[in-house]
């Protein structure tokens, strides 16, 4: 069976999303949620993925990438 990586936030949208890809395409889903730094727990967020139909839900730690890469040249560019 083919798996597909899906960026899920744990919202409506993207729960509905992971069902939808199974029945429609046929495809596993793993679902990949990002930790940027947000103050809420996400571990209710990767049970969900996993209660939806996910059969694996991961979340990395991309805090540091996101600063790197996108607020600070935001903040030298005076763009915030």
């Amino acid at each position: 069976v083919d798996k597909v990586v899906l960026a899920y936030s744990g919202g409506l949208d993207t729960s509905v999303a992971v069902k939808w890809i199974k029945d429609h395409y046929g495809l596993e889903v793993v679902t990949l949620t990002a930790n940027l730094g947000q103050e809420r727990d996400l571990e209710p967020v990767r049970q969900r993925a996993l209660k939806v139909g996910a059969i694996e839900a991961r979340i990395v730690d991309a805090r540091k990438m996101f600063v790197d890469q996108f607020v600070w040249p935001a903040l030298q560019a005076g763009a915030v």
